[in-house]
This record gives structure tokens, sequence and C-alpha cells, in this order.
């Protein structure tokens, strides 16, 4: 017969217990598909899931919705080393200094990994496409410990190939669907849009098929699918993260950003990404604090001054609010009431005409020869800086980037498309042929011009004197419609969900799109937060105590849990 003493027998218990809230906690579902980062973390802290077996999960998840189902068509490739990865992470010993380490994230296909997956814009023309190395951002990924799970669909060449260009379409990789609403018409065009361009990373983290996803933004390409599609982003201010190794369209408004289910995640990602880089000049500049997250207070709308460039007295310049159906405007109605009701000051003004109105040459007119567009034959104008640094940023990358490709320039692409123009040209691709009329050397007085006339408007006689004038931490624009004034300066802007809405979404004129009279499921509708430059700290701090008051984040409806033991989760209030 064996005997304990007291203090072994309290051991044997202690033990006992130990082992069976490790069992339990096994037992415990890991729901993915809304998981949080830190949730994700804490998982795989507790032993309760490994990389390995998220990266299953999300893979799981992408067949089952992208691939099948509701064809979501957001995720172009998998990265084909991905489960190794894994398996290697969860083989070795945690490390302190990796914050992502063992979480899946996707990223958009025009930005360069220097491994097995393609780098290709949605190109048919870089359909072989590798990149000699890992863009700066994938490297600063792969550090902090993520699974670069595979690339996502995009507008093609980030929609700046054709005119009219329906969101989310490339010849390599089709038509993005919204989760929210995936119907498409006889032609394969969405009744409601899946934003564009960054529109396969968004559909991806709202469909719950990865953790996170890194998209970029010109001038709307992560706020608009981010507010498509329910989710927060960040369009940080240009230099803030590097761009090197990412497919160009215009360096001077270009960036990176992150495209998350929460505002904690956003901060997370930037803590990763916002670093010096000497292989982009613009983040010589960078200013950062040390972690993004201290700023993140469900208080931080108190004493705050916020602008709302609305006033129906004048309405020849109430260009953000006015144009709103009365669907959107009473979401609006909604997250006013709802930053009041937090602390902060609404203060009601119209932005400066000159400012969101642009200046002489700082457009320049094209003709449209999308077959599909309603304005086909008619001309369609476009910010100039885009053809001038389009050609030149464009032959940089593929000079100093791409491998296993003949295509070493924009003419070689664009020759590429004309030999191939049932596959790789349905929607045209005016832009192209435009931007290969300049010299590319960035030499034309039409463009210096052009490009000091966007800084003066939009940020001196804009955004600077708008906030300046009212004293104003941020400014509150409705969905993704202060996206240009924003691009063309620089700032940064942070988009979160603000509500749900019917109906046809906007889209620029001349876009190919599906009726617009058209019946369509609930779809979400966010809300921005812009700011001056380097101010991604108020911001995240004012859509973190806006995301708290509201919670307006809903999953979609149509990609429900896989695991036994995950109900539909939504982070909406009842």
């Amino acid at each position: 017969m064996i005997c304990f003493n007291r203090r072994q027998m309290m051991a044997w218990i202690v033990l006992a217990l130990a082992l069976l809230m490790r069992t339990a906690a096994a037992e415990e579902p890991v729901c993915i598909e809304n998981a949080t980062i830190d949730e994700l973390k804490d998982a795989l802290a507790a032993g309760r899931t490994t990389s390995a077996e998220l990266v299953r999960g999300y893979t799981a998840r992408i067949e089952a919705y992208d691939r099948a189902g509701p064809r979501l068509n957001s995720v172009r490739e998998l990265n084909p080393d991905a489960p190794a990865i894994a398996e290697k992470i969860d083989a070795a010993k945690p490390k302190k200094n990796r914050p992502l380490e063992g979480i899946p994230i996707l990223i958009k296909d025009n930005i360069a990994t220097g491994d097995a997956q393609h780098t290709t814009a949605g190109s048919l023309a870089l359909a072989d496409a590798h990149a000699q190395r890992d863009a700066t951002v994938t490297k600063l990924l792969r550090d902090a410990g993520a699974v670069i799970l595979g690339k996502t669909n995009l507008t093609e060449f980030a929609n700046i190939l054709a005119v009219g260009m329906p969101s989310g379409y490339s010849s390599l990789g089709g038509q993005v669907r919204n989760p929210y609403a995936p119907e498409v018409n006889e032609k394969g065009v969405p009744f409601v849009p899946p934003g564009g361009s960054s529109a396969g990373s968004a559909v991806a983290v709202a469909a719950g098929f990865a953790a996170a996803a890194i998209g970029t933004e010109t001038s709307g390409s992560l706020l608009s699918p981010a507010n498509q599609n329910g989710l927060v982003t960040v369009k940080p201010t240009v230099g803030l993260i590097s761009r090197a190794g990412i497919i160009p369209i215009a360096a001077s408004q270009d960036t990176a950003g992150p495209l998350t289910r929460t505002v904690r995640d956003a901060a997370i990602l930037l803590n990763v990404l916002a670093v010096r880089d000497p292989r982009d000049p613009a983040t010589k500049q960078l200013q950062r604090p040390a972690d993004y997250t201290k700023f993140l207070d469900a208080n931080g709308l108190r004493g705050a001054r916020i602008g709302v460039p609305s006033d129906p007295s004048d309405p020849g310049n109430d260009v953000y609010y006015k144009p709103l159906r009365p669907v959107q405007a009473a979401v609006m109605r909604d997250a006013i009431a709802a930053l009041e009701a937090a602390g902060a000051t609404v203060i009601r003004a119209n932005m400066p005409t000159r400012g969101w109105i642009g200046g002489p040459g700082t457009e320049a007119a094209i003709l449209n020869t999308n077959p599909e567009s309603a304005t086909k034959n008619q001309p369609a104008r476009i910010p100039a800086i885009y053809l001038y640094e389009l050609k030149h940023d464009m032959n940089a990358y593929l000079r100093d980037w791409a491998k296993d490709t003949k295509m070493r320039t924009l003419g070689d692409i664009i020759a590429f498309n004309k030999a191939n123009p049932d596959r790789a040209l349905r929607f045209s691709q005016d832009i192209f042929l435009a931007a290969d009329e300049t010299r590319g050397d960035l030499s034309e007085i039409e463009y210096k011009s052009a490009r000091q006339m966007d800084l003066r408007s939009s940020r001196t006689l804009g955004i600077d004197a708008y906030m300046s004038e009212h004293k104003l931490d941020a400014i509150l624009f409705p969905a993704n419609t202060g996206a240009s004034i924003a691009a063309k300066a620089g700032y940064p802007s942070v988009l979160v969900p603000a509500g749900m809405v019917t109906g046809p979404a906007p889209v620029p004129p001349g876009t190919v799109t599906a009726t617009s009279d058209k019946e369509t499921p609930e779809y979400p509708y966010g809300v921005t937060f812009t700011g001056f430059a380097w101010s991604e700290p108020v911001l995240l701090r004012l859509a973190y105590a806006f995301e708290q008051a509201t919670k307006a984040r809903r999953m979609p409806p149509g990609v429900p849990p896989l695991a036994s033991g995950c109900a539909p989760k939504t982070t909406a209030k009842e």
C-alpha cells in the first residue's frame, strides 16, 4: 500500500487539476474565423492550437468559401511553403521579440515575396513572374514570426490599367466577390463591389481566411475595400511603411497598410511595419511611437474636436455629405451622435473649395476605350501625376525586383496585352497607353507643376487650413469619400465600421457596374478619421474609442464556422 503525506497529497491534487485544465483547454475549439491576433497568440501559448493547425484551418475555409460555396475568389495563390514554415515555428522555442509568431497573414499580390509564390499584380503578362527577394513589408512580417499564407487577388495593377475596370477584377485572378453580397450579373460583375483595389485582402479578412492581410493604396485602395467589407484599415502617412518591393502606381502617394477586424490588430501590425528603410527614401522622415497599442483608450474621444465637412447652408461645397443616400446619411447621423455621446465636440463646416477641387493641371484627360463602360469613347480625367510616375516607377520595379519574366518595361506589358487581347484586354489598357507616352524620367514641367499643385490644394489650402482653423484632432469622412484629398497630401486615415446599408454602392463615373437599382443584402458602411502627417496615434485612439462605443462590425452571414463548437460570432451590439 502506497501512503502519501499531506504535502505530497496536495502536490498530486494540484498536478491533477492542472492536467484537467489542460485537457479542457485542449478540447475548447479555437474559432479562427473571427479571432483577433491576441486571441490566436493566447491559444498558441496555451497549447490549444498550433501554427500548423491555424494554417490548415484557414486553408479549409479558403477551400470551402473562396474556391467553393459563394466562390469569393479573394485568394489568388496559396503559399506552398506555409505548412512547413508553420511546423518549423511550432517546433522551435517561442521568441518574445516576435509579436506575430505563428500567425497566418495574407498579402496583396503586388507585394514581392522572394519564394515560390508569384508576384503578378493580377496581370497575365506577369503570370510567371517571381520576385528576386522579399519586399521590405514581407521581410518585416517574416521577422515578426508571421506565416505568409498566400497572395490575394486585386484589381489588376491596383486599378491603373484601364478606365472603369470593376473593383476586384484582374485578367489573371478573375473577379473578387463581396462576402456580404456575393451575387454577380450575367457578365460576372458584382451588384455590390468588393472595393478596390485591395479587394482580395479585405474580402479574405472579412470572411475569416487569415488573421489579417496587407493591402496597398494610392488613393482609396485600402479605405474602399475596408469600407465595403466591414474592416479596420490604416492608410498611413506616406513614408511610415516602406514601399520597396511593391509593384507601384505613383511613389508620391503609394503606401501599404493593414486590413484587420479590430483597431487593436491594426495597431499591432503598424508596430511591425513602421520601420525606416534605406530602400525607400520616404521613410527617412518617419515619426512613430514605440508602441501604437498604448494609445488605444476606450475613453479616447473625450475632449476631442472632430470636424464634419458638411454645411447644408452651402450646398455647392458640401461635397462629402450632401451626395449620401438616405441609408448612408442615417449611419453617419448615428456615428456623429456616438462621437458626441463619447465626449467629442463636433464642428460642422465645409472643406475649403480650393482644397478638394484641386488646381490647374492636376488632372489629365485620356480617351476611355473600355468596351464595357457606359462612357466609352469619352474623355476620362485622372490624376496627372499617375501617368508620369507610373512609367518611371513600373520600369524601376521590373528592372530591380522582377525575375522569371520577359516583361522589363511598361511597354513590354502593353505589347503582351495587345498580343493577347481576348484574355488580357477585356477592359482595355487606356491608362497604360497614356502613361507610356511620357518620358519616364519625371523631367516634364507638367508633372512637376501637377505635383506641386496637388500638395498646395490638399495640404496648404485643404486639410492644413481646415484643421488649423477649427483646431481639430481629426476630420470625419463618410466611408472612403475623403480618400483623394488625404492621398494627395500623403496624410493618414483610419477607417472603422459604423453600420450596415443596402442598395447600390457609389463607384467612379464610367466604371463597369451591375444594375444600380438592384435590391441587395445588407453590407457594411464605415467612417474615416483623417489627420495631419504622422498622426496615426491620435487617429487610432479616436477610432478605437468609436469602435468600442459602437461595436458595429458583423461577420458575413454566408461564411459560417467550419469547426464544431464555434457558433457564429458577431461584435455588433445586440
